[in-house]
């Protein structure tokens, strides 16, 4: 029993430590650019196929990177909906869909790669669609976002409301890529703390929901 706990210890170490290492190189060099080679030797495995054996395909190594964040961001989504409750103010449910994933970075501590992570995937069609049926996998918080958040805009034609709704994901994406960048880099940044990047984003993505439509006659 002891040499099995041991040996489930042991592969539990290895799966972290490549699921580490493979973020990182993703998010510094892009998903295509690093082989599972180079994923194995950052993870100090001797053996080129340990990422295989762990993981299966390179697909599959993404959805697991998403997966080991996606719950500490839910369980944040979920709690700021039950405490806005009925709200009929879009700065609220704005803020639930921004202040997980922030509140998650900060958490994470620097240098952390998850948000250019995340900004790397989702550039690639096949692989945002992966990660996004990850995210939505197990996730109420979604669904009740969502609903909120559609009681509080305005009447939008269908193709503005996806394109708005594409501009906020690509604003908390890339926003919070760039700030984890420089705090990396020991680099400016524009806020000084990860809360008040929130702050920020949600300012600019209310006025983007709340933005007149120009309608061609």
């Amino acid at each position: 029993m002891a040499d099995r706990t041991r040996r489930d210890e042991q592969v539990s170490a290895t799966r972290l430590a490549l699921l580490g290492a493979a973020e990182r190189l993703f998010a510094e060099r892009g998903v295509h650019a690093v082989a599972n080679r180079q994923i194995s030797e950052a993870a100090g495995q001797g053996n080129n196929a340990a990422v295989s054996y762990h993981f299966g395909t390179k697909i599959d190594l993404i959805r697991a990177i998403a997966r080991r964040h996606a719950e500490p961001v839910e369980v944040g989504r979920l709690r700021m909906i039950e405490a806005i409750g009925d709200s009929a103010d879009l700065r609220d449910w704005v803020a639930c869909a921004v202040r997980p994933v922030t509140e998650h970075l900060e958490a994470l501590g620097t240098p952390s790669w998850y948000a250019r992570f995340i900004a790397q995937v989702t550039a690639d069609p096949a692989l945002r669609a992966v990660t996004a049926e990850e995210f939505a996998a197990g996730s109420p918080s979604m669904r009740r976002l969502q609903e909120g958040l559609d009681r509080c805009l305005p009447e939008l034609p269908a193709e503005v409301h996806a394109e708005r709704g594409a501009m906020t994901r690509h604003l908390i994406a890339q926003m919070s890529a760039e700030r984890e960048r420089a705090l990396a880099d020991n680099a400016p940044t524009p806020r000084a703390s990860w809360h008040d990047t929130a702050n920020g984003l949600i300012d600019a993505i209310v006025a983007l929901w709340q933005a007149p439509v120009t309608r061609e006659d």
